[in-house]
């Protein structure tokens, strides 16, 4: 096994089991060297998102039980814990898994476009850490590629469906009318950029902005018309709000039971809408079970996601035919780095015999030995050398009755009227 995919998503496991096992942006260096210093395991990419936690490796893997070892107990968990959420993708189905999630075909949303994004982030990741080589580096320009393709030929991406897209949908449920409300977003990474979009479009009345990098927020509330604040400042700010989006990558909650509670007692119990998109979450569960709170994690956004799907299917149709041809050309590549590997050593074999037979013959005519004849011994040593092993393996592959062999044999020397019957 030379590929191999390995992970979870939001269809195999729901967020509770995906934040365990998430991958802090800040700990991936760490975690790919680690990884890549497993046996066998000589190239390695994390890709970690709301929705999916995925290990891309290559090597002489011969399954995948050091990958799903190595796996649990970095996230300090028991092999049996995660077995049921994991899938595992060899060789040719490991790159058309790549390339199907890069081109937004195994999202959550059919075809949104933020997936390709994080797959290059995941490929800058690998490069700086020095855990990609020839394979993984070939097979993610391939992917690049090919998703590109994907978004210039089909028409995956024409409806504007996300999971932020899905959010402020839900908020238009919620909210007869917009412009009399204000929202909070929590973070201000790709996701809520995509939000505060999609609200200002709507019509939101006023967007509040908290991000822990203060800069960032203001450049995002400058864009927006919004009021940037820090993190540390939303329990000052949350009771103005009445919609609540949280998508950051904390590795902790940032909003808890107490701070909701006292909010809610000075908007007078006025209840507020709170989405949490971020894995893992951003808003303690516990945060639900408030009389005035109407909680929704990004799998209760499936609903909504699914009803933006139906332009997307036939375009998708057209994508997954690009993605097969895809996926046979890059396995064509692969399969031509092994014979690569073959011709080289085969080279540099009869490399090694020419230089002894060459010396040989040099040695001759400094004797003083008859040059034509020295010649002419060099042409037929050379000769018998070179075809001394091709020989032995044809003759027992006679006696042994393997003609698939002796075919190939004949295809190998180009003898196209060799009768082998």
């Amino acid at each position: 096994m030379r590929l191999l995919a390995f992970g979870i998503n939001h269809k195999t496991a729901p967020v509770e089991i995906r934040e365990r096992v998430a991958f802090p942006p800040e700990r991936i260096p760490e975690a790919l060297s680690d990884l890549v210093s497993q046996p066998a395991v000589n190239e390695a990419a994390i890709l970690s998102t709301c929705n999916r936690t995925e290990l891309y490796c290559s090597g002489e893997l011969e399954d995948a039980s050091p990958i799903r070892r190595w796996f649990a107990d970095y996230h300090r968990l028991d092999e049996r814990e995660i077995e049921p959420y994991v899938y595992v993708h060899p060789d040719q189905a490991a790159v058309r898994h790549l390339l199907r999630v890069a081109s937004g075909l195994d999202s959550m949303v059919l075809g949104e476009p933020q997936i390709l994004g994080q797959v290059k982030e995941a490929y800058r990741r690998a490069c700086e850490a020095g855990t990609l080589g020839a394979i993984l580096d070939r097979l993610y320009q391939h992917t690049f590629g090919v998703a590109k393709q994907v978004r210039t030929d089909t028409a995956i991406g024409a409806s504007p469906v996300s999971v932020a897209f899905a959010a402020v949908s839900l908020a238009r449920q919620f909210f007869s009318d917009f412009g009399r409300h204000t929202a909070l977003l929590v973070g201000a990474g790709e996701t809520i950029e995509l939000a505060a979009r999609h609200l200002q479009e709507q019509g939101i009345g006023r967007m509040v902005i908290a991000n822990r990098t203060i800069e960032r927020a203001h450049a995002l509330a400058e864009e927006f018309k919004a009021y940037a604040i820090a993190l540390d400042e939303i329990g000052d700010h949350l009771s103005e709000a009445d919609l609540v989006i949280a998508s950051t990558a904390s590795s902790l909650p940032i909003l808890g039971k107490g701070m909701v509670e006292r909010a809610l007692k000075a908007r007078k119990r006025r209840p507020i809408l709170m989405v949490d998109i971020a894995v893992p979450r951003d808003i303690e569960p516990e945060v639900g079970e408030l009389a005035d709170v109407y909680l929704y994690t990004v799998d209760d956004l499936q609903e909504i996601i699914q009803e933006g799907l139906k332009s997307r299917q036939e375009a998708a149709k057209k994508a997954e035919e690009i993605i097969d041809v895809q996926t046979l050309r890059f396995m064509g590549w692969l399969r031509a780095q092994a014979a690569n590997t073959l011709i080289r050593m085969v080279r540099e074999q009869a490399h090694q015999t020419a230089e002894r037979e060459l010396e040989k013959a040099l040695r001759q005519l400094r004797a003083g030995q008859d040059p034509e004849a020295v010649v002419r011994r060099l042409a037929h040593g050379l000769t018998n050398k070179f075809l001394h092993i091709p020989s032995t393996q044809i003759r027992r592959a006679g006696s042994e009755g393997r003609v698939d062999f002796l075919m190939s044999a004949a295809e190998l020397f180009d003898l196209k009227d060799v009768d082998l019957e």
